[in-house]
């Protein structure tokens, strides 16, 4: 049977044997699904990397405001590129442990309040410039600034101290902190000269593109770095982001091999598309989710019976059935699932409920529609979402008035500037990422304008927490706060639906975000 594995392996690994035929085949050897795509993932790694070629990506998720300050970011094309010529301390894996990347070694006091980076040697900037311990701390510091408009904010406000210690960066933290390294490893902290104080714009940083073309919006270019430290990733010569906001564009492009990789295929033509000869679908289950998000301050979200009422009016099932045609599950109204180690799965499923939140919309005393925002951008079938959404909140005798906005500026002028929207999440690694990047008081970020100083405790007290019991419960606690008094909608969590041509090679699912995590274009290569 490994025989037989092995050579169908190696057949799918030089694109002679489709993925799903070898997943097929693996399945009646009987072998599931993971220990299936651990064998291609080593087979694809034994096959290549092969260098040279260009690699090309089309991309949703870009606007003509986009910039390269890492601090800025806020869709998947500026962290995409940003994975090309940015590098930060540390990595997250496929698994979900981080590894060394800038920082070579790690460790902690005991209490976890003191953190030690030992800082790589022998790494230049794209501007010839020798990476050192302070341009780390000037990174840090930049973003951790209290003027500071970077979604990091909210990590580095818990900094004591940081400084340069010979070859090390010492952080001590004014409460515990177990999770520090996952910060390390947030993609706003790119390290830059300087920290970015200079001109956090420039794009330069360790990574193995230099930016040449940079066009927000609609296309950006990277050029092979000849000084980058490392052999394993970088295997192009040249990768290229174009901007197709538009889903049909796009995977046209990748069928007339204009492009080699897309993200955010539309579960409705996934079928379609694996028809194609040399196209494959990346189907990888993740915690990204999709939402809804209502301005906890602003009239007439400020009531949390309307509130209530909004989220009892979603019909959930029905959404993961069509608008994810199966790719995906139900939320809860919180942003954290059974991915999350800490998660406790002993909290009640919320259900569309039209008796519910007839009551509840009765008690809020709101009378008249609702306006809910929405875009083809905000995620894959958003406008239908919505409309989905409509009649189910009719049936409930709430009436939603839809108003479709154009995709560029939808992220600048619509999400976290208007009181109702939908938009979507990547997720992270842990809870503690996603609920201080979104929902504490003072996060950049905190599209529902959710502001809870006893939330806030839960959170920053649950970074400390060394006792995982007690933590868990800590999370358990906040999560209901969020369920049932927040803001943020959320009907669905989805996989992460990217396809990509026949000249790609090296993919290796991850469940950390679209594009590997964005890793797709460092760490694939162009078959030869």
């Amino acid at each position: 049977m490994s025989a037989e594995l092995d050579y169908l392996s190696r057949l799918a690994a030089k694109g002679k044997l489709s993925r799903r035929d070898f997943l097929g085949r693996a399945a009646a050897l009987g072998v599931g699904a993971f220990g299936a795509n651990a064998l291609l993932s080593g087979a694809a790694m034994a096959e290549g990397p092969q260098k040279g070629g260009t690699l090309r990506a089309g991309m949703v998720g870009g606007g003509a405001t986009d910039s390269l300050d890492p601090g800025s970011w806020t869709n998947q094309i500026p962290y995409t590129l940003g994975r090309c010529w940015g590098e930060q301390l540390l990595d997250v894996r496929p698994d979900g442990g981080v590894e060394p990347k800038l920082a070579e070694e790690y460790s902690s006091s005991p209490d976890a309040k003191v953190w030690t980076f030992k800082i790589r040697k022998g790494v230049t900037f794209h501007n010839g410039k020798n990476l050192t311990p302070q341009d780390v701390v000037a990174t840090f510091e930049r973003h951790g600034d209290a003027e500071s408009k970077s979604a990091a904010l909210p990590f580095l406000t818990e900094f004591e101290s940081i400084k340069a210690d010979g070859d090390n960066v010492v952080i001590v933290l004014k409460n515990p902190n177990a999770d520090l390294p996952y910060v390390a490893a947030d993609y706003h902290l790119m390290i830059q000269p300087n920290g970015g104080k200079d001109n956090p714009t420039e794009g330069i940083g360790t990574g193995p593109y230099k930016v040449t073309v940079n066009e927000p919006g609609v296309r950006h270019v990277g050029e092979k770095y000849q000084g980058y430290w490392r052999d394993e990733r970088g295997h192009a010569d040249r990768i290229e982001i174009t901007v197709i906001n538009d889903a049909t564009a796009r995977s046209a492009a990748l069928q007339s091999g204009q492009v080699d990789l897309i993200n955010r295929v539309e579960p409705k033509i996934v079928s379609l598309l694996k028809r194609v000869p040399g196209v494959t679908i990346r189907n990888v289950p993740g915690k990204g989710h999709y939402v809804f998000i209502m301005h906890c301050n602003t009239v007439p979200f400020d009531n949390n019976d309307l509130r209530l009422a909004l989220k009892y009016a979603v019909d959930r099932e029905e959404l993961v059935k069509r608008i994810l045609a199966g790719y995906g599950t139900v939320g809860n109204d919180m942003p954290v699932t059974a991915g999350y180690p800490l998660f406790s799965d002993d909290i009640e499923q919320r259900k569309y409920d039209p008796d519910k939140a007839a009551f509840h919309y009765k008690k809020s005393g709101h009378s008249g529609p609702v306006l809910l925002r929405t875009s083809d951008v905000a995620f894959p079938g958003a406008v239908d979402a919505a409309l989905l959404y409509k009649q189910s909140a009719a049936k409930c005798g709430i009436t939603l008035d839809i108003k479709r906005e154009p995709g560029d500026g939808y992220w600048t002028e619509v999400w976290n500037k208007k009181p109702f929207s939908m938009s979507y999440w990547t997720g992270r690694p842990t809870q503690d990422q996603v609920y201080s990047l979104a929902y504490l008081s003072n996060a950049e970020w905190n599209d529902t304008r959710f502001f809870r100083p006893d939330f806030d405790k839960l959170i920053i007290g649950a970074r400390g927490e060394l006792d995982q019991v007690e933590r868990k419960a800590m999370y358990r606690q906040a999560g209901m706060i969020l369920r049932d008094e927040g803001g943020v909608i959320v009907p669905m969590f989805n996989n992460y639906l990217d396809a990509s041509g026949p000249k790609v090679g090296g993919w290796v699912d991850d469940p950390n975000g679209e594009l590997m995590g964005s890793y797709a274009l460092i760490k694939c290569w162009v078959k030869a």
